[in-house]
């Protein structure tokens, strides 16, 4: 209570005004209006304006989400039940909003009840493939630099979590609203930003400034020059939800297209699999999907090799698709052994694939770890009588070499093919087939001295692998990838908190066009032999993290080390700290002979002891 006190009692009314609207509909209760009046500010909207419903609803007509929600949210006479029904969001948002339910308001579900409401809100509450793809991300745990949209977005979104999180979910402007309201009301970090970035409307702004001086009180110079600026300013969270109310709304073209379209999945048969591992390069195989117990649940077998050579891994599993197109699905290797490595390609991984609409192609990740640090990227063809191209054993060739042998890997390729059959584009000339089968080609290649760099087709009569080679004079850099990264500390794999790893590689580059380095044309030329090493950032005098952060290994595996305080460090200090992760190159030079050198940023960090939510939606 000491801070309800301390900022008003606007924060109780809004608290209590927001838990109600967790249960209440678009204008349902009074409760709601006094928050708005009372709320953020004051006078942003004048008291008890709640907000109207604008919009229709989509009408909930799954008789066991009704039964398990219709106690708390209102139904109306067109079957919308109140909140749920001007919401969209992903299976990840659908089942963390149960969760919520659960924690906060004693929601008592079975797990079964729990996951046939989630197909069934995902599949008539869900988002279009193209509203879910740009967000995919989140759900594959892929780092990604986020493009942030505006300042007001920044200040009011992203300071507490990632923009991937909002942009999941679709709502009318009134619910974007009211989560605003629910996130004051629960999260006191949330309201203070709220405050902090100016209040709802306009004739508000002084009294946020003074609050943000002190409180109530004052209201003299220094308050009046507040206000202004904070009138000068467009960051708001009036802007925010403008923002989100129009890009992120209920209604769209998208939705009210794949609605329309959406059909049960069809994806039973084999697949080609083209897949990349981090630090270990190309992979390529086969996928077979089986019809599981239900129209949209499936059991898969896998076969993978390595481009490069080696033992091949099999693993099976079983997924379900959301919305049509949306696979979530868990599988697992056939031998793993006591003492895996972390990294180890058999042990279980999470699967997160988007499906292409017309079900002939996929893309997405598998990953595992505890923090799923590590991953397979994929990507699946589905197989066709057709002769189909799947990905090449070289990722460049240099200008003026001869004879390069370069494999190409598909499958029901003809049993005849000629060199004149195979175009490796512009300055490249294939000179002879090596060998051939109905899996693989063979051919040597050779790269006139004048040929154009930059990426190349290469096809094979209708089957094309678009960009698939690339050709270069010289390696002008090296990027160690990814370029800043996090590690943490921990355990065992057994202990409460494991440790957190991070898989680095090298990638080479050429200029590009425009001849600048580090610009957008710059092409990719596929990973180099580097020696790896750890240096100090040096971040405060005497630092010496990069003797007690962790270890790397040939391949550019970082290890961190264990948790908990080290009394061979200062004060006794937990091993977290910050270094740089260097690769040198052994064999491509600069203009002075020197070796290339790349370097990553590498953060490493104490474990999460508490995680609030982890979706898990999965067969």
């Amino acid at each position: 209570m000491t801070m309800k006190i301390a900022i008003g009692n606007r924060i109780a009314v809004a608290a209590v005004a927001a838990m109600l609207c967790i249960a209440a509909g678009p204008g349902a209760s009074v409760a709601q209006a006094q928050g708005r009046g009372s709320g953020r500010g004051g006078g942003g909207r004048g008291a008890g304006a709640g907000p109207q419903i604008t919009e229709d609803g989509i009408p909930v007509t799954d008789a066991l989400t009704v039964s398990k929600c219709a106690s708390c949210h209102a139904k109306d006479d067109k079957g919308n039940l109140s909140r749920i029904s001007w919401i969209r969001t992903t299976p990840e948002g659908w089942e963390e909003a149960i969760k919520r339910m659960v924690r906060l308001n004693g929601v008592t579900l079975e797990p079964a009840d729990a996951r046939l409401i989630v197909k069934y809100l995902s599949t008539s509450h869900g988002l279009a493939p193209e509203e879910a793809k740009p967000v995919m991300y989140m759900t594959e745990h892929r780092t990604q630099d986020e493009v942030i949209p505006n300042e007001s977005v920044r200040s009011t979104c992203n300071t507490c979590h990632a923009l991937g999180r909002v942009f999941q979910w679709h709502r009318t402007r009134e619910e974007w609203s009211l989560l605003a309201d629910t996130h004051s009301a629960l999260y006191t970090q949330a309201e203070a930003a709220f405050r902090r970035n100016g209040a709802r409307g306009g004739a508000a702004t002084a009294t946020a400034a003074g609050r943000g001086r002190g409180g109530a009180g004052g209201g003299g110079e220094g308050d009046a020059a507040a206000a202004n600026a904070a009138a000068a300013t467009p960051i708001s969270l009036d802007t925010t939800l403008d923002f989100l109310g129009k890009n992120y709304g209920l209604h769209t073209p998208e939705w009210a297209t794949w609605r329309a379209r959406m059909r049960a999945p069809k994806i039973t048969g084999r697949w080609l699999i083209a897949a990349h591992v981090l630090g270990r390069g190309k992979y390529y195989g086969e996928l077979t999907i089986a019809q599981g117990a239900a129209a949209d649940e499936f059991t898969t077998t896998v076969k993978l090799q390595p481009v490069g050579g080696g033992p091949a891994i099999s693993r099976s599993g079983a997924g379900l698709v959301y919305t049509g197109y949306s696979w979530r699905g868990r599988s697992k290797g056939a031998t793993l052994s006591a003492n895996a490595a972390p990294d180890d390609l058999s042990r279980e991984m999470r699967e997160a694939l988007w499906i292409s609409p017309d079900q002939t192609w996929a893309e997405g990740r598998w990953f595992w770890g505890e923090y799923q640090e590590f991953g397979v990227d994929v990507k699946l063809r589905r197989v066709t009588p057709e002769p189909a191209l799947l990905t090449l054993d070289r990722y460049s060739l240099k200008t003026g070499s001869q004879a390069q042998r370069v494999r190409l890997i598909g499958s029901n390729l003809p049993a005849q093919v000629t060199a004149a059959d195979l175009d490796f584009g512009s300055g490249l000339t294939v000179k002879s087939i090596v060998s051939h089968t109905a899996g693989e080609i063979v051919a040597t290649v050779d790269v006139a001295a004048n040929a154009v760099p930059g990426k190349r087709d290469v096809a094979l009569g209708n089957a094309v692998l678009e960009g698939a080679l690339a050709v270069y004079d010289k390696v002008d850099y090296i990027k160690v990838l990814p370029e800043a990264s996090m590690a943490r500390l921990g355990g065992d794999e057994h202990s409460v908190h494991p440790r957190g790893y991070q898989q680095l590689e090298v990638m080479a580059y050429n200029r590009g066009e425009d001849s600048k380095l580090h610009t957008t044309d710059d092409v990719e030329l596929g990973p180099v032999d580097v020696t790896w090493s750890v240096e100090e950032f040096y971040a405060v005098f005497g630092d010496d993290d990069k003797e007690f952060v962790g270890t790397l290994n040939s391949s550019g595996l970082f290890t961190p080390s264990l948790d908990g305080p080290n009394p061979q460090r200062k004060f006794s200090r937990n091993n977290y700290g910050d270094v740089w992760v260097v690769a040198t190159a052994k064999n491509e030079k600069d203009k002075d002979g020197k070796p290339l050198v790349g370097k990553s940023y590498l953060v490493v960090t104490v474990p999460t002891y508490i995680r609030w939510d982890q979706p898990e939606v999965s067969k």
